[in-house]
């Protein structure tokens, strides 16, 4: 079922163009991995999907009863954001806020909620501890357990691996792997070609000559190839 549909999109800051053309859509069940050059674009197109900031032009259209406050979505982390003094299960509940409307306390099944989504990550023994003392692939766990309070259809992932070693990154792509299998649509930034072909079901490369297409076509075309570093192409970074 279609969830997103982006329609010669062109997104960026004021009348500065950052990217343009872009056109790509999500089902149900899609893992779509966005990648290119730093300074193409990713980050600013998915805010812009969420609704933090307009497009120039174009457009974005929501279907299967979606919403923008309906979109898990987990950010790159900030310095400030990694030492912020609360505690893990009032991180993680903080995804309903934006379903509380004018009630000034959460429910007793967004507190359920909240426990459900900690335990998908692994987390539930975490959730008194303070979220400064956590290490950065506990907090990523944190993180995503927050987006996930926010949906239960699709998760906006920035970079989600950023900084992780290599063990508690393999860990952080088996759990995302997971809830796509359950159900849930990813978008994923990620610097990790590898990391996204192996998992993606779709393909969105960013720059002069936008690609959208399945995982299969862009391996098989020359942009893939080149990024990808295949039959003496050079890969970018």
């Amino acid at each position: 079922m279609l969830q997103l549909k982006v329609t010669d999109l062109c997104v960026g800051y004021d009348s500065n163009v950052v990217a343009e053309h872009l056109n790509f859509q999500v089902e149900s069940g899609d893992y779509l991995c966005i990648v290119g050059e730093n300074g193409s674009g990713k980050s600013t197109l998915m805010r812009t999907i969420l609704g933090l900031q307009h497009p120039i032009s174009g457009s974005i259209v929501y279907y299967d009863g979606l919403s923008k406050n309906e979109i898990g979505y987990l950010p790159q982390q900030t310095v400030v954001q990694r030492d912020f003094p609360a505690s893990v299960s009032e991180i993680v509940i903080s995804g309903f806020q934006g379903k509380m409307g004018l009630l000034p306390f959460y429910s007793a099944q967004q507190k359920k909620g909240a426990l459900d989504a900690m335990e998908k990550m692994g987390i539930t023994h975490l959730q008194k501890r303070c979220y400064r003392e956590l290490s950065g692939g506990q907090q990523q766990r944190v993180l995503l357990a927050r987006a996930l309070c926010a949906t239960s259809k699709i998760l906006l992932l920035d970079e989600p691996v950023s900084g992780l070693d290599p063990k508690v990154t393999a860990e952080m792509y088996a759990l995302i792997s997971e809830l796509n299998r359950q159900g849930i649509s990813i978008i994923m930034i990620s610097h990790d070609i590898s990391a996204a072909i192996k998992y993606a079901s779709h393909i969105l490369h960013i720059d002069n000559d936008v690609f959208y297409g399945t995982k299969e076509s862009y391996l098989a075309s020359e942009k893939g190839k080149a990024f990808m570093g295949i039959d003496g192409g050079e890969k970018n970074d």
